[in-house]
């Protein structure tokens, strides 16, 4: 964050209070937050969190075990973000893809002459 302390030392002292406001005991358990700060980052793709984090929590009393479940809690929820996804727009996209290839087929079957029964 020296960058930040550099250029915008307002922002970083904001940022700096905005972390000390949420790592702290209170309704959850600073291992808890940790952890779950693990599996963001997992999900964020940001390795120094991932380590800054993981080093906070084993301080923080966590296991390598329960690290290694938080980092499966996210590659599940990546994974099921895949299939989520497409069902955005209220129809599955591979129903779309599919319903297109469908009329794909139907354009070569079809030459346009009258031989077609």
């Amino acid at each position: 964050m020296s960058f930040l302390n550099e250029m915008l030392p307002e922002t970083a002292e904001a940022y700096g209070q905005m972390r000390n406001s949420i790592f702290k005991d209170s309704f959850l358990d600073i291992k808890t937050k940790e952890l779950i700060a693990i599996a963001s980052s997992v999900l964020m793709r940001c390795q120094f969190c991932v380590d800054a984090h993981a080093q906070r929590a084993i301080t923080a009393g966590a296991t390598k075990e329960e690290i290694a479940e938080a980092i499966s809690v996210a590659m599940f929820v990546a994974a099921g973000s895949q299939i989520g996804w497409t069902n955005v727009y209220g129809e599955n996209i591979y129903d779309k893809i599919f319903k297109k290839d469908e009329k794909e087929d139907d354009k070569e079957d079809d030459c346009g002459c009258c031989c077609k029964d």
